[in-house]
């Protein structure tokens, strides 16, 4: 294999590139990233920089002297706009191109809009820069969306002396990912801190003023912020014959197509051992994906399924949440050590006859890993969790 190119220069793309020059290849290597930035840290834009504990620069994942040891040709700035396979080209938004061998997709997401204009977003660091610039003691933000960016970011609000208002359409924030029980808990805690949090209520635009729901209302706001998920970035791979379906659709190894592998939040591949295709915007996913993506595409005889127990991680307030597994479509919660209403729990979550994952609040991060080891062996439920009370 002679040349590679990384699409993509965060977390995921980076960490695929430092791998295929760690494992010996030495041709040319193209990253391509979309902002002008060096590779930064996603995960603070939402805690610390959005605080202003941090600034930007503690953010960035690698210096200038450590890029340049790797010797890349670094596009940054510069998209990717299209993909020619037959002639193994990808097309550029400056109107260049630059050809490969092989080619690692690491686009990632960008976040979901809604109608109307003067809303803010949290992906980039310019969005989490413009956004603090906005934020201070009398303002007053409407969040729209209670999943875990939009509730890190009515929490640092509130510590800012924000009035926060957040929006729901589900009766219950998370219910979906955690299970009603613990997303009652997070939810509590944000009444506690002084959240005015409306549930089952649909945001039909944002207004400039405020938003306005679905029956009519107005909720005014100095500020909005929509946080209401993310579209992966695969538009530039239209009319390539790869198959797109929320995301790249990779098989157990990454791949996507010979020669074509997929990483980070882009990625939608087959987890084998969960047995379900699975795609996770988590940061912890997408390092440990790039490298695996960059492993396969180098040694194709020698390939080996990427197969982890996905983790991630939320600060709101004074709580630590933590998860291991794949909690989306659970059967079963159960509590297995603390309790809910004190919030400093550990809670087990049920998928089939199997554990699938596991969650903790306001523990040290050693009660999940015999949790993590469970989940990562494919215990049966009976075999660990026993009986252990269900949440309701």
């Amino acid at each position: 294999m002679k040349r590679i190119v990384v699409a993509g220069a965060s977390a995921a793309g980076l960490a695929a590139a430092e791998t295929l020059r760690r494992e010996g290849f030495a041709g040319p290597l193209t990253l391509i990233g979309d902002e002008p930035h060096l590779p930064y840290d996603r995960p603070p834009l939402s805690k610390q920089l959005l605080t202003a504990q941090w600034e930007p620069d503690r953010l960035t994942l690698r210096s200038p002297d450590d890029l340049s040891a790797l010797d890349l040709d670094l596009r940054l700035g510069v998209s990717a706009t299209g993909l020619d396979r037959d002639t193994r080209t990808v097309l550029l938004s400056d109107g260049g191109h630059v050809s490969y061998d092989g080619l690692i997709v690491a686009t990632g997401v960008r976040p979901r809009r809604l109608p109307g204009h003067g809303a803010h977003v949290l992906r980039t660091l310019d969005d989490a820069l413009a956004l603090r610039g906005r934020l201070g003691r009398g303002r007053r933000l409407v969040v729209v969306g209670a999943g875990f960016l939009g509730a890190e970011a009515a929490a640092v609000a509130r510590g800012l002396g924000c009035a926060v208002v957040l929006l729901e359409p589900a009766p219950v924030p998370l219910a979906h990912a955690v299970g009603e029980a613990v997303g009652r808990v997070l939810s509590r805690a944000h009444l506690e801190h002084g959240v005015e949090l409306r549930t089952g209520v649909t945001v039909t635009e944002a207004t400039g003023s405020g938003v306005r729901l679905a029956g009519g209302d107005l909720v005014e706001a100095d500020e909005v912020l929509i946080a209401v998920g993310s579209v992966p970035n695969t538009e530039w791979l239209a009319g390539s014959g790869l198959t797109v379906d929320d995301g790249l659709v990779c098989d157990a190894y990454s791949a996507a197509a010979p020669d074509v592998y997929g990483a980070g939040d882009v990625a939608r591949w087959h987890n084998p051992l969960f047995g379900v295709r699975m795609r996770v915007e988590h940061r912890t996913n997408a390092a440990e994906q790039g490298m695996a993506a960059a492993r396969n595409l180098l040694r194709p005889g020698a390939r080996r399924a990427f197969a982890p127990v996905p983790y991630f991680w939320s600060d709101q307030y004074d709580m630590k949440i933590q998860a291991h597994g794949y909690l989306r479509g659970h059967d079963a919660v159960a509590v297995v050590e603390g309790d809910l209403d004190e919030r400093r729990f550990v809670a087990a979550y049920r998928t089939g006859d199997r554990l699938a994952g596991a969650l903790s609040v306001g523990m040290p991060p050693k009660a999940l890993r015999p949790w993590r080891q469970a989940i990562a062996v494919g215990a049966k439920w009976h075999e660990v969790v026993g009986e252990a009370t269900l949440a309701a």
